[in-house]
């Protein structure tokens, strides 16, 4: 005994709406996979490209009143700028926050920073850097 087919011939009949839906699908991913791609490559572009001023907390020393956090910030000769430091308590409370500028000429530059506190801070967190 023999099987039936169930496939159509081949060629014979044009395309199935299955191949017709899975182009459409391949096409239609391949247009957003490329947007993607371009949105991700704008926003790199602009957070690596265009940050003239950067920095690093080296180190940090807490008291009850005030941490003393050392800086280490990188920028553009002539740039003038600021970063954000915050410190929290042991519960995860904001206990302080403040803004330290920077400018002149050097590209590099070593500071230790006093941020006052209202209790005592156990971290020194570099919230962020700008460029006026």
């Amino acid at each position: 005994m023999s099987t039936a087919s169930t496939r159509l011939p081949e060629g014979r009949y044009g395309r199935s709406s299955d191949e017709r839906a899975d182009r459409r699908l391949r096409i239609a991913g391949v247009v957003l996979g490329a947007a993607l791609l371009a949105l991700v490559g704008y926003f790199a572009y602009h957070y690596v490209g265009q940050s003239r001023i950067s920095a690093q907390v080296i180190a940090f020393q807490a008291s009850d009143d005030a941490v003393q956090a050392h800086l280490e910030v990188h920028k553009d000769a002539g740039v003038r700028g600021y970063c954000t430091l915050r410190s929290q308590a042991a519960n995860g409370d904001e206990v302080g926050r403040a803004d330290f500028r920077f400018d002149g000429h050097a590209t590099r530059i070593d500071q230790v920073v006093t941020l006052r506190t209202t209790s005592r801070g156990t971290t020194a967190e570099l919230l962020g850097c700008h460029a006026d």
